[in-house]
């Protein structure tokens, strides 16, 4: 494998090996059946969250962690409280049914899908953290988009997601 001089340099070589799917097929898929694409995407923080038995108040996720049982999240209501619930004890509210980037990608290679959600462990929550919507489908597996548009993705998204998985190709990677 190429070394790489940068992270970012590495991050482009990554991210072109991945299958890029149109939104419009993505879209065709969900017309053929409600069944057929999944968002499996887990909360992850600066999420939007209803917050059930508050009397109808909304908060945003502020972070996450594991008490080696539950994932619990640290949530501030609107009201600026701040409380830690589980996932049975809100929902999520995505604004749209799909992002916004008119591309979503597959990972091509098996060990990223296995990082992802195989037996190298469910890696699905740092991906959501470095701002991925992660859906499911038969023939595609898993299938992930950005929900954002003018701001620089490989900043703000692909390098992140490049660093949670691990990999080191580049010189900056190992030092």
């Amino acid at each position: 494998m190429k070394q790489y001089q940068t992270t970012l340099e590495a991050a482009h070589a990554w991210v072109r090996e991945f299958n890029a799917i149109p939104m419009a097929v993505v879209e065709k898929l969900m017309q053929v059946s409600e069944d057929e694409i999944t968002e499996v995407t887990p909360p992850a923080v600066g999420d939007v969250v209803y917050v059930f038995d508050t009397d109808g108040q909304h908060g945003e996720i502020l972070s996450h962690r594991s008490d080696g049982h539950d994932l619990l999240y640290t949530v501030r209501l609107d009201n600026g409280d701040k409380v830690e619930l589980t996932t049975s004890d809100f929902c999520c509210e995505p604004a749209d049914l799909l992002p916004m980037w008119g591309t979503m990608w597959a990972f091509t290679d098996p060990t990223d899908v296995e990082w992802l959600n195989g037996y190298l462990g469910n890696h699905m929550q740092e991906m959501a953290d470095c701002g991925f919507r992660i859906y499911e489908q038969e023939d595609y597996g898993y299938i992930f988009g950005i929900n954002g548009a003018g701001y620089d993705f490989y900043e703000a998204h692909w390098v992140p997601l490049y660093k949670a998985r691990g990999l080191k190709w580049s010189e900056e990677d190992v030092k």
